[in-house]
């Protein structure tokens, strides 16, 4: 009997998503201190965002839908870690999940996908900041080969107070 999360389908984001993307993405906004926004988008807001991942090159957006409705479960992205050319091998990746997706192996299926499409690519480094507390995803990748390099203390004030963020690197 095939696991409940073998049926996700992983696959490239595409300008269709925006709006599930979007009301994803706003629900960490407004909900938790996992993303440092702190007002959420519209989807025309979020549109450059999106185009600035295709489907080829080193900024890659993959997006987890359930094989019979095709809901959105989650995401992962590839993007710059800095804007400086020298810093053009390195890119920071990061996975959001719907909160009621969680423990069904979305976030694995995503980064699997997500490191499959960059292995091809020109690529060094991939970095993670994780606001902490948050042992999920810590676990998560580290069982994808980062490790934790150093933490910045209270370097985001969200929701009246400041949050830890802790910074994993992975050779690529």
């Amino acid at each position: 009997m095939p696991s409940e999360h073998t049926e996700v389908q992983v696959r490239p984001g595409v300008e269709g998503d925006l709006d599930a993307l979007t009301a994803l993405y706003n629900h960490y906004v407004l909900e938790t201190a996992i993303t440092f926004d702190t007002a959420i988008f519209t989807p025309e807001e979020r549109r450059p965002w999106l185009l600035s991942h295709p489907v080829d090159g080193p900024h890659r957006l993959m997006v987890a839908t359930a094989p019979d409705t095709q809901e959105i479960l989650g995401y992962s992205t590839s993007s710059p870690f800095r804007m400086k050319p020298a810093y053009a091998t390195s890119v920071e990746t990061t996975v959001y999940v719907a909160p009621d997706a969680g423990r069904r192996g979305v976030g694995t299926l995503l980064y699997k996908a997500l490191f499959e499409a960059l292995s091809g690519e020109d690529l060094h480094r991939a970095y993670a900041g994780i606001a902490l507390p948050n042992e999920a995803s810590a676990r998560l990748h580290e069982r994808f080969g980062f490790r934790h390099v150093g933490t910045y203390r209270e370097v985001g004030r969200k929701f009246g107070r400041y949050w830890d963020v802790a910074w994993y690197e992975k050779p690529l």
